[in-house]
């Protein structure tokens, strides 16, 4: 049973990286929205290709500009909180108990 703790633990923190991975990424964006970045900079392409569909996404369906601010960004990273502490510390839990 050891076993499949050991994978259950093992996926809860590659999600876990993953999760702060793509936070520190959309930290980067809103950074680099606030200034000029050339455009085709390749980190500045991949940012903007990771990050924009789900911002996007949210902007769609939540009124997020308000007084030319986009929240969007801050909705993001509450939301990556959220699965951090739900599901990662679930997975843990579970994985406590198959040991």
């Amino acid at each position: 049973m050891f076993i499949l703790g050991n994978f259950i633990r093992a996926l809860a923190e590659v999600i876990n990286i993953g999760l702060t991975l793509y936070m520190w990424i959309v930290i980067a964006h809103a950074i680099l929205s606030w200034v000029r970045p050339d455009p085709y900079n390749p980190i500045v392409r991949f940012i903007n290709q990771v990050t924009e569909p789900l911002l996007y996404q949210i902007r769609r369906r939540i009124p997020t500009a308000l007084g030319g601010m986009d929240f969007s960004p801050i909705i993001v990273l509450l939301g990556i909180v959220f699965l951090r502490i739900f599901i990662v510390d679930s997975l843990l839990r579970l994985a406590k108990l198959m040991y």
